[in-house]
């Protein structure tokens, strides 16, 4: 998960008030949504007392967990979820579009994978510990610690995991997708990595509610997580969420990151809303 840096455009919606029956809905639906992820957390904690000493890394049971925690949170909110394409079914790395903190959501509710995302962001209140909670893979990014990530890249590989990148570097407005920054690719060219590394892209269309600016549910420039998190619980109306399986890639088939980087960007770009309404 990126920080919210983007400010290619700073126009953004500042959301409306939230009125009484939008408090009763934030209430209800935070309750709700507590013990949902308290419920998972217990219970995943529990697998994993049987898991980690038979399998290691490996969640041949507890990976369920997360996807079951987000197709039921997604209910719980009001957002529709739908799917096209089939996830690649080996470990591997997936690189997506990013647009929100529900991302942690859309991309778990099928699919289960580990966030890969800069380290400050597990200090991060609120938003830190959802990612935490949903497996995230906390890295430095710093060339001193390369050696380390690969490391972490390659065990959590070998035990079959999907580490998802968002390439573009931090979430926007969910209307457009940003150039994909090649140095993130970089890490699954290395020796003992390339030969075998698959990727998949994946596409993540916010389909805000009719009426509804469209960028509802972008979160980016200087949002607030906790407020943009209560306009989503307060919505009386919610959209939906389309994520749409690309065709995965070799990485051994390219050259060097910045093809690699160019083609699934070109792959992710040809899937969002923006572009097929523009065909």
């Amino acid at each position: 998960m990126s920080s919210p840096t983007w400010t290619g455009n700073d126009d953004y919606p500042a959301g409306a008030p939230i009125t009484l029956f939008g408090w009763m809905r934030v209430a209800l639906r935070g309750l709700v949504l507590v013990v949902i992820m308290i419920l998972g957390i217990v219970t995943l904690a529990l697998i994993r007392l049987i898991e980690k000493p038979i399998f290691g890394l490996r969640r041949p049971l507890g990976g369920y967990i997360p996807a079951i925690v987000s197709r039921l949170s997604l209910r719980v909110m009001g957002i529709r979820f739908q799917t096209k394409g089939t996830p690649m079914r080996t470990g591997g790395a997936v690189v997506a579009n990013h647009s929100s903190w529900l991302d942690i959501f859309t991309l778990n509710a099928k699919n289960p994978v580990f966030f890969v995302s800069k380290a400050e962001v597990a200090r991060w209140p609120g938003i830190g510990f959802i990612a935490k909670i949903a497996g995230t893979v906390f890295i430095a990014r710093d060339r001193k610690e390369a050696a380390a990530q690969k490391t972490v890249f390659e065990d959590c590989l070998s035990a079959g995991q999907k580490l998802l990148f968002f390439p573009e570097g931090t979430s926007t407005d969910a209307l457009r997708v940003l150039p994909f920054k090649s140095t993130l690719f970089a890490a699954f060219f290395a020796d003992g990595l390339r030969e075998h590394m698959n990727i998949q892209p994946v596409t993540v269309n916010y389909h805000a509610p009719e009426g509804v600016d469209s960028r509802f549910y972008g979160w980016w420039g200087d949002m607030e997580f906790g407020a943009h998190m209560l306009q989503m619980l307060a919505a009386a109306r919610h959209g939906h969420v389309e994520v749409i399986y690309h065709e995965p890639v070799s990485v051994a088939d390219f050259a060097n990151r910045k093809a690699l980087a160019a083609d699934t960007e070109a792959s992710v770009r040809s899937g969002h809303f923006r572009t097929l309404n523009s065909q």
